[in-house]
């Protein structure tokens, strides 16, 4: 959406031979032309102002509004007012939807200015940056609960009733190709209006129910340093413990954001990471995002949400995945969080007791590393002859033979289902 914006700023300029700016009817800034005149009064104090912090003073307000920009529908110029810091003529095109002004585009004006024809050309490129302005206040409104409602209903006409909402909400653009992204965990109660989260078309929170998946044991370290804590008695990634993300939605349980995502294409995520990326400045650096495939429409948002849950989970389980993760990107967790809750399977559950969090640890690197002792070795910084002691005692605990692909996958998935 700031890219059409751009690109409509920049079309205004190239027809009236003047930078232009862009202004929601709040006077923030929303885009801006290139300014690369070499006259230095084509930059007044209230332009830099504007560009600078993205907002106009008061005084800079009240002198605009003082000559009918919110209700004019057509050029409207204005002379300039050093006393309020206005120090050159202006041009405002107001910016229009059905009668409704939802910003402005923002001319200096010298002679002989701009012909009335090039006005003309300029207020149409006006009202289409107008429906651009409006199809976002519309998905700026208070979609929450229609969101939240898609993604909670079980399928079925609840659901379809849900999905029926939304739709009718988001309007054209509900038909669109968009990723949606799961942000956890997220601090409070309230999500942040679209607007402030770039190509945002609706956001929620909700308490996170992640998609079903092996159960008990869970944490989120790794290395020797959880290896060490588990072995203290703290949850380390293979001590048991319940899910780090209970489904339970009472006072305190963690909650998650949702945030639906407008794509141009479904080869460019961008707009979801940057928006993922946005919002864990908010959320806090404890806080990882999950990215779903893009799909057109919303008839698919349940398994959206449930993949957006999953590469979130993931990401919490094994850092390294995050702590931005596309679901596309998790590898063995796609299949892991989309599992029935399960106990550990019972050759492994001793190995999965704190006290021999380092054995696990070293089966875990080990089966990572297909079972190449001399890589295994150096990835934990330890001689082969202790590697092998350490793997004799991995097959002693859990009665499995390592030389054994099936009891090796078998070791393996049960070590990657603890750190969930």
């Amino acid at each position: 959406m700031k890219g059409d914006y751009q690109e409509l700023v920049d079309e205004i300029s190239a027809l009236l031979g003047t930078p232009a700016t862009l202004e929601n009817r709040d006077f923030g800034l929303i885009a801006f032309g290139a300014h690369d005149s070499d006259d230095d009064t084509a930059m007044d104090p209230v332009r830099t102002r504007s560009i600078l912090t993205r907002k106009s003073t008061p005084a800079v307000r009240a002198w605009f509004e003082g000559f009918g920009i919110t209700r004019a529908t057509g050029p409207v110029r204005i002379p300039a007012a050093p006393d309020a810091g206005v120090y050159r003529d202006r041009i405002c095109l107001p910016v229009r939807h059905r009668g409704v002004v939802l910003g402005y585009v923002w001319l200096l004006d010298a002679e002989p200015g701009p012909s009335h024809e090039r006005l003309n050309a300029a207020m149409d490129v006006a009202a289409r940056i107008g429906e651009l302005l409006a199809d976002e206040e519309r998905a700026g409104a208070d979609l929450s609960r229609e969101l939240r409602a898609t993604l909670t209903a079980e399928r079925g006409w609840q659901y379809d009733m849900a999905v029926a909402a939304l739709r009718t909400a988001l309007g054209p653009d509900a038909d669109g190709l968009h990723a949606l992204v799961c942000l956890a965990p997220w601090p409070g109660e309230t999500a942040p209006s679209p607007r402030a989260v770039p190509a945002a078309a609706a956001l929620c929170d909700l308490p996170w129910r992640p998609v079903a998946g092996p159960a008990p044991p869970a944490g989120t370290g790794a290395g020797a340093g959880a290896g060490a804590a588990a072995g203290a008695g703290s949850s380390g990634p293979y001590a048991a413990g319940p899910a780090p993300y209970a489904s339970g939605a009472g006072p305190g349980a963690p909650r998650a954001l949702a945030v639906l995502v407008r794509l141009r294409s479904g080869d460019n995520l961008s707009p979801a990471t940057a928006a993922a990326g946005r919002l864990r400045d908010t959320a806090g650096p404890a806080a990882v995002a999950g990215i779903a495939p893009p799909r057109r429409g919303l008839a698919d948002l349940d398994a959206s949400w449930r993949e957006a849950s999953a590469a979130a989970r993931a990401a919490t389980a094994q850092p390294h995945l995050g702590p931005l993760a596309q679901w596309a990107a998790i590898g063995p967790y796609r299949m892991l969080t989309a599992l029935p809750p399960a106990e550990p399977d019972p050759a492994v559950r001793a190995l999965l007791a704190p006290a021999h969090a380092e054995l696990a640890r070293t089966a875990e690197v080990f089966l990572d590393h297909a079972g190449q002792a001399s890589r295994t070795a150096g990835a934990l910084g330890i001689h082969r002859q202790t590697l092998y002691y350490r793997l004799s005692r991995v097959e002693q605990l859990t009665g499995l033979d390592l030389d054994a692909g099936e009891d090796r996958l078998l070791l393996h998935m049960a070590l990657k289902a603890a750190r969930l």
